[in-house]
């Protein structure tokens, strides 16, 4: 794939035709970012600094404006977060697998906090009971990854964003497809970087990674969780439906009018072929050039056409 050019592709006509327009590159550029109104600018990120003094343990005054670190609390489910920036809000959640958390924006193939904040008022989180997080609540048996989609449209509840960008990276991808099936007129456009999906000549990928990575810390932890929790729920996440992506149909994408962007990879716990089918099967999505992570300067102009694909959907009157 090294030969492909051009910013993305921007898939139309039926699904065979789509597909294999994923081996071939055609120049696209966005169209402009619209206005957008300064009310919404000035209400993208407010700050609170009762809860950032609460969190951080100092003055508000004293308090680095640049992020902000705390937690949200519903029921039995407690959620650290963090913000930076200001703007449209995007909701960016990193890779890991279960073990989703803030901490691993380090070793991200490009950090999105970062790379964003200057753009939108960019929101991350640890995932719940991630190992390495702060995020806890109860161990689902059934709707796992609606637990999630919960605990994320809960998180821009307590925020106050009613609408918001979304990219989520490696599990991210799964999140960010079950969130648009759960609230498809909040999540105004979403990146799937490096998505998850299932592998039907190794099919219990994901599975495994769950019960021998992420379980025994967890357990070790929490020794109140069974085992037989831990397999129903990982049960629940990748064998009830081994197919795709796991948390929604192939018919859901087929019926999908959000923006995607779809930003391939191929290891063992992101197929090609996952890429491949949301792009083909989405009405309305584009997909970044593949491969696309080296050299720099390929990387660099991937995470424009990221900011540029945002930037061309952000609404012109949201906050009025």
């Amino acid at each position: 794939m090294s030969g492909l050019s051009g910013p993305w592709l921007d898939f139309n006509g039926d699904i065979s035709t789509k597909a294999a327009r994923l081996h071939a590159a055609v120049i696209l550029r966005g169209p402009e970012p619209r206005g957008m109104d300064r009310r919404e600018l000035g209400a993208g990120c407010p700050q609170d600094p009762r809860l950032v003094a609460k969190t951080t343990k100092r003055a508000p005054s004293e308090v680095p404006k640049e992020t902000e670190v705390a937690f949200y609390e519903v029921g039995n489910v407690r959620v650290r977060y963090e913000r930076a920036g200001s703007g449209f809000p995007l909701l960016v959640t990193p890779g890991g697998g279960l073990n989703s958390r803030v901490s691993n924006w380090p070793t991200a193939v490009f950090n999105a906090m970062e790379a964003f904040k200057d753009d939108f008022c960019c929101i991350t989180m640890d995932q719940r009971n991630a190992n390495g997080g702060e995020s806890t609540g109860p161990i689902p048996n059934r709707d796992s990854w609606g637990a999630f989609a919960d605990d994320q449209l809960g998180l821009m509840d307590h925020l106050g964003f009613e609408k918001f960008f979304y990219m989520g990276y490696c599990i991210g991808g799964p999140f960010g497809l079950k969130l648009i099936e759960r609230a498809p007129d909040r999540v105004v456009a979403a990146v799937l970087c490096q998505p998850v999906g299932h592998r039907p000549e190794n099919p219990d990928v994901m599975y495994n990674s769950g019960r021998d990575v992420w379980a025994p810390e967890l357990r070790a932890r929490r020794p109140e969780i069974t085992q037989d929790s831990i397999d129903a729920y990982l049960h629940d996440l990748y064998r009830a439906r081994p197919d795709f992506v796991y948390s929604v149909s192939r018919e859901f994408v087929r019926s999908c009018r959000t923006p995607l962007l779809v930003m391939p990879d191929d290891t063992p716990a992101h197929p090609y072929q996952t890429s491949v089918d949301i792009a083909a099967l989405s009405p309305n999505c584009q997909s970044t050039v593949f491969p696309w992570r080296e050299p720099k300067d390929l990387l660099e102009k991937t995470i424009g056409q990221v900011r540029d694909f945002l930037r061309s959907h952000q609404p012109a009157t949201a906050g009025r």
